[in-house]
């Protein structure tokens, strides 16, 4: 059984952060580019209203970005500059 090394966290934060930047693109630009289709289907699935949503898809991005900063940049940046 191998243990966990240093290296090996980097590559796993530096994996897990380059997916979820990844995962935070396409989600910007689904939003960005179909933002009508998108308000239509999510106001009748969850009965909001429409003019909450562009609200709440700035929220979503911004809480997904600090997330992906927070639990996946900052520690492998920490353990890029102790190494």
């Amino acid at each position: 059984m191998s243990s966990l090394t240093t290296s090996a966290l980097m590559q796993f934060f530096g994996w897990a952060t380059l997916i979820n930047f990844l995962i935070l693109a396409v989600a910007t630009l689904s939003i960005v580019l179909m933002r009508d289709t998108m308000i239509e289907i999510h106001s009748k699935m969850f009965g909001i209203e429409k003019s909450q949503l562009p609200a709440m898809y700035f929220r979503y991005l911004a809480n997904y970005k600090i997330a992906t900063v927070v639990f996946c940049f900052v520690p492998w940046l920490s353990l890029t500059i102790i190494s």
